[in-house]
């Protein structure tokens, strides 16, 4: 299959969530504001937020994506009918098993974390302590939120599932009906609530239940549909104890990216109020093109290494990582400039209406420019990392993300005493940084990557290009008063939206003219 059409397609889907998630956020800001009870959503948000990248699309998906293709890979190999429907026999009792104990892990999960909700909230963010109802409002939220993991972590396993069948519009797909479910309950069930701020909470759990609905149809199509066993049986089966192994040093992997979030929200709200709340802002601009680019790549790339490593084509393995790479300089490259220089002019856009003053747009504007620094590493992290999943090995990144997060909570000694939020975004941005950096020279050191002919001019071009954009970025936003076309907001819509396009545009004119071309990025999976 075509890896560059699989990808924008994932891109293409990834865009569509991205963009019903800003209007989410803009409907956030202009309905809700950045408050005391914004912190407190933002809070109970993250909790369950973070089990789910540990336990279902991080540590989870890591460890189950590169041995559920290892054996699709034998289930198609045997040539003959009697064998080859014994492997598929193994691959659905795999399937149902692993399916079998992380419904049972995750529901016994989510009892715990609504029983120990409180200690919960007060280990996230001690300090809306100091304020009795958010604080409670923060406890409640959490209560309702945390099922959520179940169900989105059955969805992890669902879009592993179809990844490895190369079926990625589902899977691709699926965010936007949370993002559809927010934004209804905002509009539509914030009134009957007080606060109004728990809407959101229940918009969080209908969505997570729509999510997993669209599933279900998709896995029966491939057939490949769990089905729910014997817990006992599922946990002894050696398919998943293999998983569970993997998942350790995964988990932990995850871990240290959470505990860093876990810190760096905890020190968040013992600032100013609504810095949680501008930091999140933040973060959903940053996450815009690293979803639309680094997941994305990151999707199509890991089935592929994974078979790739399991039929021993190490040539095609590096040509793979190598194509990824390519891909992130040349797309990161603008969106990180974008980021840096339209930080205002963009918060402007999506947020600065209602509630959201113009203090909360200079705020997350400072989160944003922290955030831009980082954004390639944050990109390049989600091509090299699979390099490592797909040979399972789990290890490496781990003690890197240990690494990286000694070194960012250092960091924050610094950078948060001079840039107060901002700060932590900024030490963020740092260590995704040092953290690609150190897995590309851990696949250089084990051949793993290295750099096919072209790079030098490939690198010449992406820097002339970035240059000029640059310069016309430079020259026009500080022209504009962004904050007071508030009253003008189709014109604002305009210019930003022309500004973009036209350092967009300039960006490819520049790399056309030094024979950059987008055939060059095509590439086809050995199927």
């Amino acid at each position: 299959m075509n890896l560059l059409r699989a990808a924008a397609t994932v891109s293409g889907l990834t865009l569509l969530s991205r963009i019903t998630g800003l209007i989410r956020e803009n409907l956030t800001a202009t309905i809700f504001g950045a408050s005391a009870f914004t912190d407190a959503f933002f809070v109970a948000f993250r909790l369950p937020n973070l089990l789910r990248r540990m336990f279902a699309e991080g540590a989870f998906s890591q460890a189950f994506v590169p041995i559920l293709g290892e054996i699709k890979t034998r289930a198609e190999s045997p040539e003959d009918v009697s064998l080859r429907q014994s492997a598929e026999r193994d691959l659905h009792r795999f399937v149902n098993r692993i399916a079998t104990a992380l419904f049972t892990t995750l529901l016994l999960v989510s009892a715990a974390g609504v029983i120990a909700a409180p200690w919960l909230v007060t280990l996230m963010a001690a300090g809306l302590r100091q304020q009795p109802e958010a604080f409670a409002a923060a406890v409640t939220m959490t209560r309702w939120m945390f099922p959520y993991i179940l169900f989105v972590s059955l969805v992890a396993l669902a879009a592993g599932i179809l990844n490895t069948w190369k079926h990625f519009a589902i899977p691709a797909f699926t965010p936007v009906l949370l993002n559809l479910s927010f934004i209804a309950a905002a509009l539509l069930l914030a009134p009957h609530f007080d606060p109004p701020v728990y809407a959101l909470a229940a918009g969080v759990v209908i969505g997570g239940v729509a999510q997993l609905a669209i599933q279900l149809p998709a896995l029966a199509r491939i057939g490949v549909l769990p089905r729910l066993g014997n817990p006992i049986a599922a946990f002894s089966d050696p398919g998943t104890r293999r998983v569970l192994r993997q998942m350790g040093p995964a988990v932990l992997a995850v871990s240290v990216a959470q505990i860093s979030l876990i810190i760096n929200t905890h020190i968040a709200s013992r600032l100013a109020a609504g810095s949680v709340s501008w930091i999140s802002y933040g973060d959903r601009l940053m996450e815009f093109p690293t979803a639309l680019l680094g997941v994305a790549l990151g999707t199509v790339l890991l089935p592929s290494l994974s078979r790739a490593g399991s039929l021993g084509r190490d040539d095609e393995y590096r040509a793979l990582l190598d194509w990824g790479l390519r891909l992130c300089v040349v797309l990161a490259a603008p969106c990180s400039i974008g980021l840096a220089l339209m930080a205002e002019p963009l918060t402007a856009l999506l947020f600065h209406y209602g509630r959201f003053t113009a203090e909360d747009v200079a705020m997350t504007r400072a989160a944003v420019v922290s955030y831009s620094v980082g954004l390639i590493g944050l990109i390049s992290i989600k091509v090299l990392a699979p390099g490592f999943y797909a040979r399972q090995d789990l290890r490496t990144p781990v003690k890197i993300a240990i690494f990286v997060l000694v070194v960012t909570q250092l960091l924050n000694l610094v950078t948060v005493p001079w840039l107060r939020h901002a700060g932590l975004a900024l030490s963020i941005s740092i260590g995704a940084l040092a953290n690609a950096g150190l897995l590309l020279a851990g696949l250089w050191q084990r051949r793993s990557w290295r750099p096919l002919p072209g790079w030098p001019r490939f690198l010449l071009a992406t820097a002339a290009a970035s240059i000029a954009m640059t310069s016309l970025l430079t020259w026009y936003v500080p022209r504009v008063d962004w904050i007071a076309m508030q009253a003008q907001p189709l014109l604002r819509i305009a210019l930003v939206l022309g500004t973009v396009g036209a350092a967009g545009a300039l960006y490819i004119v520049v790399l056309t003219l030094f024979g950059v071309r987008p055939r060059q990025f095509l590439r086809r999976s050995r199927d």
